[in-house]
């Protein structure tokens, strides 16, 4: 059963963010344009600078570096770095999933290596789950990780892996048994060390000409015992919960965010009626949205698995961020001169077919709602 409270930021929360509006103000003179996607922006320093202000792996331990505050805090900061376009995608997928499935199935040693430094900002993950003839059926993947006395040697190849080129570490899910009538069971998921474990990285040139995706090739590559995450064999039940943290956050539905504010922005003061129909459209689903995706972190904050919850913003989210340049094109002033409005429209019309697979496709996302709703 869907379950969408009618959750309240808290004050804590609120407080909080005149403190990011703050201080992304004072980092502007230091950053590029906005990016009109979460996923650009790979910026070292700047996740450097997010991470001294203790604003990654915000729900986290102390004891591991982490701040121990809330969902809905950690939601706040969220909300505005995307608002303001700012660079987040060098440490965002440590923060998001990768962080929280260590600090989860994770050994002490793998917490002690690994969630200390991305919570400064300083170590960078990307996700090891979509092959090639895969698409988004986790299930069906054929890289394999076979144990010998020296550790796991893996062969296959992992597709679409944001920013492997440039991050430090992947969590790639493989198959450590073979494949029988339960395709669920059997895999296991390893932590890649990216630059010294010796795949081979192919960074994978999209239609806006950015290099945010790759190829990575593992031929006979040795990874030590001590880097499986959770129990070998545990893999399914893992990956499932990490795509709850992937799918039900307010990048499924800022995407495409900028062309809104430059399409407000250009309209002015006083819009015409069917651009104030345009703006208002627009509105009144990022608001939905908005809601369903901040009863999820309520969800989270209690300590609840809602991963059909999170599929289903993701779903509506995806929808709604390629409407959104659509309705922006037939709203804007025929003469629009805006560089802005032009830049930000046309940077989410070249990513928007990649909004619809990450995270999971259409098919897949519908499917898990199904069953949640007991339609399967």
């Amino acid at each position: 059963m869907l379950q969408f409270d009618q959750v309240e930021l808290p004050a804590a929360a609120e407080a909080l963010r005149a403190q990011v509006r703050e201080f992304l103000r004072e980092q502007a003179a230091q950053l590029p344009r906005p990016n009109s996607d979460f996923g650009s922006g790979h910026d070292p320093e700047f996740s450097a600078r997010v991470g001294a202000k203790g604003w990654i792996g915000m729900t986290w331990p102390k004891e591991y570096g982490g701040g121990e505050r809330s969902f809905f805090e950690r939601y706040v900061v969220t909300e505005e770095l995307l608002a303001a376009g700012a660079p987040v995608g060098a440490h965002w997928i440590a923060d998001r999933q990768s962080g929280a499935l260590i600090l989860r199935y994770g050994t002490e040693a793998q917490k002690q290596q690994y969630v200390p430094p991305i919570t400064r900002g300083e170590s960078f993950f990307s996700i090891g789950m979509s092959e090639p003839n895969s698409g988004s059926d986790l299930a069906s993947v054929r890289t394999t990780a076979q144990r010998t006395a020296d550790g796991w040697l893996v062969n296959g190849t992992k597709l679409w892996s944001t920013d492997a080129h440039r991050n430090h570490h992947m969590i790639a899910l493989v198959r450590t048994e073979p494949l029988g009538d339960n395709r669920h069971a059997g895999l296991s998921q390893l932590v890649i060390d990216l630059r010294n474990d010796g795949a081979e990285i192919r960074p994978i040139k999209n239609i806006s000409g950015h290099e945010d995706f790759n190829e990575v090739v593992f031929a006979d590559v040795l990874i030590p015992e001590d880097r499986v995450v959770g129990e070998p064999g545990n893999g399914w039940q893992q990956v499932t919960s990490e795509l709850a943290y992937e799918r039900s956050g307010p990048e499924r539905f800022l995407s495409a965010y900028r062309v809104f504010v430059e399409l407000v922005r250009l309209v002015g003061d006083t819009p015409a009626p069917h651009e104030a129909d345009a703006i208002g459209r627009i509105a009144s689903h990022l608001m939905t949205l908005r809601r369903m995706s901040i009863s999820v972190a309520g969800m989270l904050e209690e300590g609840k698995s809602p991963e059909v919850e999170a599929a289903l913003v993701k779903e509506l989210g995806n929808n709604f961020e390629k409407l959104v340049p659509e309705i922006a094109r037939m709203a804007a002033p025929l003469a629009a001169e805006s560089t802005d409005f032009r830049r930000a429209f046309t940077d989410t019309l070249l990513g928007s077919p990649a909004f619809t697979i990450r995270g999971g496709t259409r098919e897949i996302l519908r499917g898990v709602i199904a069953r949640g709703l007991g339609l399967r």
